[in-house]
């Protein structure tokens, strides 16, 4: 397994895709050796996770460094050294530890996962020297329409995916929808090659969490509504969000003892701070920092409500974070287009709370139904039966069936 978010890397949902897929399988009878980076290549780091860790599987801390951190000059670095990304030297340490671990254990298939670009590049490499079947794991889509922005990176981008779907055995997509968009792209290409297997979320996390399921029932205390984890300022916009809020606020239909609002963790927290100011809604809106997931998972269990947003431009896409919201069980409501795939998957479940990110008076009408039901306790949640399927076991099963297949 080649991945780049792996712990002790801290702050990222990829982490649990691969932690949970190499866990599970190890816990099926697969052998597995994780070719990851050298810590000092990660932004963050923290212990919290590396006990979920297997004791059987071996993982690789390959060499990698960062291009902006360890390569630049006054905080200046050469751009070709940070493409495909700014972790391109982590190809050079997926290629030397990972042909030792082949020589070593011989394995029947190579497992990497995108993002990061480095890490297709480094697994197509390891496949071309090495001949063995390739699965492709693709959490979000290499290309999009305005993704890569920088014209040389969109390039090359372009070049890597193509070689690299065609060189795979399978490709992994987590949505229904970026599937066909992939083989829409490339026609060609067999129809069998794509393969969805969603995001999930962990029970054995959410069973060492210890909190009660609160039910808003006092007027004298605000119903609490968290977005846990990053704010992308163009994939998830909060702006009309915000311009709702102030809005509502000055119609007096709320107010900072009615409803607040943390948004946990956006990782955008100095581009957001003014823009909350200005709108005059800083007592409602609260920029929290990063907690550990287990604390997270705990904040999400309690919060009254869970937040969402997702860009039309994402319509693809479902952020990793709505299978945990599911599985807590709390209501959502959900900032998406109504035509995509985040929106259709809350619609299976039957949770139907649902306003367009980009329409700022279709969210002041649904905000204050949505607050509402949420008073009645009416607020629709998903039932376990439609939310067991995404269960990281019950996904893992789909994985190793797959594996079992190539080989």
């Amino acid at each position: 397994m080649i991945a780049f978010h792996y712990p002790p890397l801290k702050g990222s949902s990829g982490i649990q895709r691969t932690l949970k897929f190499s866990q599970y399988l190890s816990e099926m009878g697969w052998d597995i050796s994780v070719v990851s980076a050298h810590p000092r290549a990660y932004p963050q780091i923290s212990d919290e996770q590396m006990n979920e860790i297997p004791g059987d599987i071996k993982v690789c801390r390959a060499f990698a460094l960062d291009t902006a951190r360890h390569l630049s000059v006054r905080g200046r670095y050469l751009g070709l050294l940070a493409l495909p990304d700014r972790w391109v030297s982590w190809c050079v340490g997926i290629v030397y530890r990972g042909l030792l671990e082949i020589k070593r254990c011989r394995p029947n298939v190579l497992w990497s996962t995108y993002p990061l670009a480095s890490a297709t590049l480094g697994a197509l490499l390891l496949q071309k020297l090495t001949g063995i079947p390739w699965v492709l794991d693709l959490r979000d889509s290499m290309v999009d329409e305005d993704y890569p922005h920088d014209p040389m990176q969109r390039r090359i981008f372009k070049w890597l995916e193509a070689r690299a779907v065609k060189r795979a055995t399978r490709v992994v997509l987590t949505t229904p929808s970026a599937a066909r968009m992939y083989a829409e792209r490339y026609p060609r290409l067999p129809v069998d090659k794509w393969k969805v297997i969603r995001n999930g979320y962990d029970e054995d996390n959410f069973s060492a969490v210890s909190a009660a399921a609160p039910i808003h029932s006092s007027e004298s205390q605000p119903i609490v509504m968290v977005h846990s984890g990053l704010l992308y300022p163009s994939e998830r916009n909060p702006i009309p969000f915000f311009d709702a809020l102030s809005e509502l606020k000055k119609e007096n239909h709320i107010d900072a003892n009615r409803l607040r609002i943390i948004l946990r963790a956006s990782g955008h927290d100095d581009y957001f701070r003014p823009l909350i100011e200005q709108r005059g809604i800083a007592e409602i809106v609260k920029l929290e920092s990063s907690i550990p997931y287990q604390a997270a998972l705990s904040e999400m269990l309690q919060a009254d409500a869970l937040l969402l947003l997702q860009a039309k431009n994402c319509n693809h896409l479902i952020p990793a974070k709505l299978y945990e919201y599911l599985r807590a069980r709390r209501p959502i409501f959900a900032l998406t287009d109504h035509a995509g795939d985040t929106a259709s998957t809350m619609r299976e479940v039957g949770v139907n709370t649902i306003a367009s990110l980009d329409n700022k008076e279709e969210i002041k009408t649904a905000l204050c139904q949505f607050l509402i039901q949420l008073k009645n306790n009416e607020a629709p949640v998903a039932d376990d039966s439609n939310v067991h399927r995404f269960s990281r076991r019950s996904l893992s099963k789909s994985l190793a069936d797959l594996l079992l297949d190539l080989i």
